[in-house]
């Protein structure tokens, strides 16, 4: 349920309502906006009176949640959430750009990625270290020292780092180099995974799930907001369907969707949704058109000599063009880049 204060309950009352709710057997989590408090109460369902709760002192409305996803859900967090991390907003007024390799393959290939894209204007830098690949004999990336290469070019232009935690025994050593915790499609509903992200406090991007709907997309971040890390950021890479020209088919009509019923960042990844160089740009130009956050697009200085999904990264001069003309789309829908 939604327990909605008066805009002039005292924190006195906010606290003997928290300590209602948990002595019902609820978890309670607090969001303050600018003229109220609101509680949510999330738990197994219980056959309580709602009128005990709105009775309390200080309390204007009580709301029932009927959708399974309670704290991703705009019920609870009406206003669109904007994740702070150093310099850098994600889900505000500004697009994000995230832009890197697949895998980070060595430490002068990743630093020249870095300072072409940083110069367009991305402040992301992606890059994988440990890499669930398809085929066992695939390069599975290079571990910590990826992971070192990656902050080390992270640092020396700026930018924030992100890179995928596959396993909870990675997660201590992925979370000392980086600034963003991806979480990959195959991960999605690995739910032991999740609610340990729900302990920690570090930025986390939620892909979906190669065959996930949207709903299934949203219980999987409601695992880690749970959890109480509540700096969760979706990301739309593609499902899988009948057609297999693309890698995946993109599905950008989730963007306007999971906006409306939802408060976290979307962001999209046109790379992984469309497997091919020449759709990255037109499907990456219509993810801004439909109101995405921000992107997270495949870059390399080499391409085709790429050790992991070189088709799909484009060419550092493909990607200053593309940053060019996002920002003309940006501004017919009221964003900046």
């Amino acid at each position: 349920m939604i327990v909605v204060m008066d805009d002039k309950a005292t924190e006195q009352k906010v606290q003997i309502v928290i300590s209602k709710l948990r002595e019902l057997g609820y978890e309670v989590h607090r969001s303050d906006g600018v003229n109220q408090t609101v509680l949510g109460a999330v738990g197994e369902k219980r056959d309580i009176d709602l009128r005990d709760i709105e009775l309390l002192d200080g309390v204007r409305e009580v709301i029932p949640i009927t959708k399974p996803y309670k704290l991703a859900g705009r019920e609870f967090h009406p206003d669109d959430t904007v994740i702070k991390i150093k310099n850098v907003e994600i889900g505000g007024h500004r697009i994000v750009l995230m832009a890197g390799p697949c895998s980070v393959e060595d430490l002068e290939s990743t630093r020249k990625i870095a300072q072409s894209v940083a110069k367009d204007g991305a402040t992301v830098l992606r890059g994988g270290a440990f890499k669930p690949r398809t085929s066992p004999y695939a390069f599975q990336g290079l571990g910590e020292d990826g992971l070192k290469f990656l902050r080390a070019a992270a640092d020396e232009t700026g930018m924030l780092a992100i890179s995928e935690v596959m396993d909870v025994s990675q997660l201590e050593l992925v979370s000392r180099y980086v600034d963003i915790l991806q979480v990959g499609a195959r991960n999605m509903q690995n739910f032991f995974l999740l609610k340990e992200l729900g302990k920690t406090r570090i930025p986390i991007m939620l892909k979906r799930g190669m065959a996930a709907t949207i709903e299934d997309w949203l219980m999987a971040a409601e695992y880690i907001l749970a959890g109480g890390n509540y700096q969760v950021m979706l990301c739309e890479r593609g499902i899988r369907t009948f057609e297999n020209y693309t890698r995946n088919t993109l599905d950008l009509s989730a963007i306007p969707v999971v906006k409306k019923l939802s408060h976290l960042p979307v962001l999209v990844d046109p790379s992984h949704g469309t497997g091919r160089r020449d759709k990255v740009i037109p499907m990456a130009r219509a993810a801004v058109a439909v109101g995405a956050d921000g992107l997270m697009i495949e870059v390399h200085s080499a391409p085709d000599s790429a050790l992991s999904d070189g088709a799909q990264s484009l060419y550092l001069q493909q990607f200053t063009q593309l940053v060019g003309e996002l920002k003309m789309i940006a501004h017919a829908v009221n964003k900046i880049i």
